[in-house]
């Protein structure tokens, strides 16, 4: 499932994508390219990491796992699919309503909707979603 396996990918800052984790050093992490395979060292003193698994988004009585923020913007895909990032900031909000219903209109912002919808546009471009069937078919 992918959901299981999303707590071994980060974002990391100054890098464009999302990259594997490989290896954890006291100084930073060994990474790989999604894309090439290959594997570098991304030192902490220069870069800061976002494992997606802690990732949440505000709502208005809690927050929302990214996975399942992921997962609704999955189940409407065919029939609702993430507008391009240079979108009016409008259409970027009322597609994130569409997909998160009670997301905190006072606490994300329109860089945060632009960054889910990045990390999943990448994520679905390199069939990451597409490895196992989704949570609603193994019910």
């Amino acid at each position: 499932m992918w959901t299981d396996t999303i707590e071994k990918y980060v974002a990391v800052s100054g890098l464009p994508g999302i990259y594997k984790i490989g290896a954890t050093r006291s100084n930073g992490l060994l990474i790989e390219d999604m894309d090439s395979g290959k594997t570098k060292f991304i030192s902490m003193r220069k870069h800061q990491f976002t494992p997606l698994a802690t990732v949440s988004i505000y709502t208005e009585d809690d927050t929302r796992e990214l996975t399942k923020v992921f997962q609704s913007m999955l189940d409407q895909f065919e029939d609702n699919p993430p507008p391009a990032i240079n979108a009016k900031a409008s259409d970027l909000f009322d597609y994130f309503e569409d997909i998160l219903p009670t997301y905190d209109k006072d606490q994300v912002f329109i860089g945060d909707v632009k960054k889910v919808i990045k990390w999943f546009n990448f994520l679905k471009e390199r069939k990451f979603f597409e490895d196992t069937k989704p949570s609603s078919e193994e019910e």
